[in-house]
């Protein structure tokens, strides 16, 4: 239909039908599309459709109508920067009603631009309130309760100095250990950068020398464990070229990892005494890090190895083009990650010592952020190109901002160590509150640094891996935002190998349910882990179903869009709750608080205490959506 149509059109019009045809699916996507044509064009064409020929400077507007069962095109011409549109109309009483609908629409416009900014201001002063309560109440609790508190040790800041909190072990050993992983870091890309100038390297002799300097580093953090390493890497190695092709081997692979995940954890990564007395020296060359607990990030580039070569045997579905089109950083000259991730490396690409070197790459080997063998293997070959180095040493000053404002953080509270030591059992619901906001802020800044820091130095060895932490925990007032954005690297590799291979959206409301136990069992086995990962499943299939029935929801009125407004900002207030309620089952207090996290709330002070927890989620989130707007 649309076709015929084109064909009977003159001549200057069919480059603008032809693109109008391209982008509409439907012959009702037609009723209104404008198409700017040059004046010299339509000046030749004085007659076409009852339309005259414009002056110089002046514009053609083309709408696309329905009539009879039919399309037809009216050319109206309006003047640039002169004249009015109306003045065009013959009728002076549609010029009148023209003029009068286009005051109206200018006075709505600037009614509600004018109540957004009251709201803003508003909530923008709510907000100002709130932190400046919830920081004097932190610093109260932090001086009145420090000498019952574990895991406080002297400070640096302040005179005298205060006593910092660092009782979160994985913070710790992170922070104690900048200074000497700084230095190694900066050695090795050093020398990476040097050897791939100086003898051109690509691929294959990076991941070489990658292998190397990765060898030192894992002989430093695991010693003679790095044996258990590189046997059961191995064996995935043989047993994805062996079976890639089979039409069993994707549920070969998971099962074989599966086993290691879990046999690790059990066996406390297999004392060599257990092997017999003749290995048990090696018990006492284990190096400094527990090398099963790093392993857990091995496994899942094994899973990716196995799958990336399982696919190049394939057509990639990948269409590079399209992709082009879309991403603003491949249309600017660069390449983002996608485009290495998305296509198929060579088959001869997928050798032992590329593998190996995958693997166990120094700058991402402890804690991510995690990529697809594709686009490392791409990488090594030839250097990412979206970070400048402007780009990238901005990236670190950010990084050392973000380490500023953490040490002044652990310095003046004490969220964590209220949290291990177990006294939030004494405080009131109000307080209880206040610190689980603060553990959660505490964990954002934690990993943010961690995942930053290693990426960073990936980043000058010329490997870009995906951002965890594109967005401010405090920026999320709904599950699936939020867990996109806080191990976002992690959730884009469930996504390719976990959520996809499930069967992706066709059966989402079950494969939550996959994805959040895998995370937890792949954190850690407790049971802490699981009553979280199931907690947020229940919190998400509502939010699921509330999501699928507001997509389907046009607001057709200004009081119905006001009312669809409300609700969403409701909803996230909601939302929010169950989140940090998810979050302190599972980080802080475990199951067996959670009924004693119930019963507090149950009091009269608990209630009023939820009642401005919802009411301070529900300003957040209205301020979040006005800065989605303002991006917009």
């Amino acid at each position: 239909m649309l076709q015929e149509v084109g064909v009977q059109l003159p001549q200057i019009c069919q480059n603008a039908w032809k693109f109008l045809t391209s982008s509409c699916d439907k012959e009702e996507d037609l009723l209104f599309a404008p198409c700017f044509l040059p004046n010299h064009i339509l000046e030749s064409h004085k007659n076409f459709n009852g339309a005259f020929a414009p002056p110089s400077h002046h514009f053609a507007t083309l709408f696309m109508k329905r009539s009879w069962g039919h399309l037809y095109v009216q050319c109206i011409v309006s003047v640039a920067c002169r004249e009015n549109v109306a003045s065009l109309v013959d009728d002076p009483l549609d010029r009148r009603k023209m003029n009068t609908s286009k005051n109206n629409s200018n006075n709505k416009s600037r009614l509600k631009q004018k109540q957004n900014k009251v709201e803003l201001l508003l909530l923008v002063l709510y907000a100002i309130g709130f932190y400046t309560f919830c920081i004097r109440r932190s610093l109260h609790l932090s001086r009145d309760h420090f000498s019952k508190l574990r895991g406080l040790r002297d400070g640096w800041l302040f005179s005298p100095p205060r006593l910092n909190d660092v009782s979160d072990a994985q913070w710790r050993n992170f922070r104690s250990n900048l200074p000497i992983l700084s230095l190694v870091f900066g050695i090795f890309t050093l020398l990476a950068n040097i050897c791939r100038k100086l003898f051109h390297l690509r691929a294959r002799g990076m991941s070489i020398l990658w292998l190397w300097l990765s060898l030192i580093y894992l002989s430093y953090l695991h010693g003679a464990c790095i044996l258990f390493i590189f046997l059961i890497a191995s064996a995935n190695f043989l047993l994805v070229k062996m079976f890639a092709q089979a039409k069993y081997f994707v549920f070969l692979l998971w099962i074989f990892n599966l086993v290691f995940l879990f046999c690790n954890r059990i066996y406390e990564g297999y004392p060599f005494s257990k092997f017999g007395e003749k290995w048990k020296y090696l018990d006492n060359f284990r190096g400094t890090f527990r090398w099963h607990i790093c392993f857990n990030f091995v496994v899942l580039r094994m899973i990716s190895f196995g799958y990336d070569y399982h696919w190049a045997h394939r057509d990639s579905r990948f269409d590079k083009e399209k992709h082009i089109q879309r991403c603003h950083v491949c249309k600017s000259g660069k390449k983002c990650h996608q485009i290495p991730q998305e296509t198929n490396v060579h088959i001869n690409d997928y050798a032992f010592t590329t593998y190996l070197s995958y693997l166990v790459y120094a700058p991402l080997y402890i804690a991510g952020p995690i990529m697809s063998f594709s686009s490392f293997i791409s990488q090594l070959d030839v250097p990412q190109n979206h970070y400048s180095i402007v780009e990238v040493t901005w990236y670190g000053l950010r990084w050392v901002f973000g380490l500023c404002l953490m040490e002044l953080m652990t310095h003046l509270f004490y969220f964590n160590a209220f949290a291990v030591s177990a006294s939030w059992k004494v405080l009131s619901p109000m307080d209880i509150f206040i610190i689980g906001y603060g553990v959660i802020n505490f964990m954002w800044l934690k990993f943010f640094l961690i995942w930053r820091f290693f990426r960073f130095w990936s980043l000058i060895a010329g490997i870009e891996a995906p951002e965890n932490m594109p967005k401010c925990v405090n920026n999320c007032h709904n599950l699936e935002s939020f867990w996109k954005s806080w191990h976002a690297s992690f959730n884009k590799w469930i996504v390719r190998y976990l959520y996809i291979p499930l069967g992706g959206s066709q059966q989402k409301l079950l494969n939550i349910w996959v994805i959040f136990t895998f995370v937890a069992v792949w954190h850690d086995l407790e049971w802490k882990l699981l009553s979280w990962a199931w907690l947020t499943c229940l919190f998400f299939v509502p939010e699921l179903l509330v999501k699928s029935a507001t997509n389907a929801f046009q607001a057709k009125g200004a009081l119905e869009g006001f009312v669809f407004y409300e609700l969403r900002a409701a909803g996230g207030a909601i939302t929010i709750t169950c989140l940090m309620v998810a979050n302190l089952v599972g980080y802080v207090i475990g199951p067996s608080g959670f009924s004693w996290l119930i019963s507090q709330f149950h009091s009269k002070e608990g209630l009023r205490v939820l009642g401005f927890m919802l009411l301070t989620f529900y300003v957040g989130t209205k301020l979040m959506f006005h800065i989605s707007d303002a991006k917009k």
